[in-house]
């Protein structure tokens, strides 16, 4: 019933964009101290669902169509890079975690008062 209403996929989106957005701060952090590495970055979910299809998307299985069904590829995070050729400030990944924890808690928010509307609707209450 839930995945038919347009607001709970777009929740429901916005929270997969966030978890996989901090997958990709997580990978950054925990490679910091590797020379080389280029820090990484998902578009957030203003960015991609303001685009719509405009960024490329990566479906985790055949059947997937629109957002809640795809998964953001990842993109190189421009900026310089220390002497070992690593791109990770850890200062810029903490707000970046910061910014991406409100996401999710933003998305889960409005999964909450939509089902309590719902139940409201239903006769049902808490």
């Amino acid at each position: 019933m839930f995945e038919k209403l347009e607001l709970t996929r777009m929740a429901q989106a916005m929270a997969a964009n966030a978890s996989a957005r901090l997958g990709a701060i997580a990978r950054n952090v925990a490679n910091a101290d590797t020379p080389g590495f280029k820090a990484m970055e998902i578009p957030s979910f203003a960015e991609i669902y303001g685009e719509g299809a405009a960024l490329p998307m990566k479906a985790t299985l055949p059947g997937h169509q629109g957002l809640a069904g795809a998964e953001p590829v990842a993109r190189k995070v421009p900026g310089a890079g220390s002497p070992s050729g690593n791109t990770v400030s850890l200062e810029e990944e903490m707000v970046k975690a910061a910014s991406v924890r409100q996401d999710h808690e933003m998305a889960l928010a409005i999964y909450r008062s939509t089902s309590d509307i719902l139940r409201a609707s239903l006769g049902r209450a808490r």
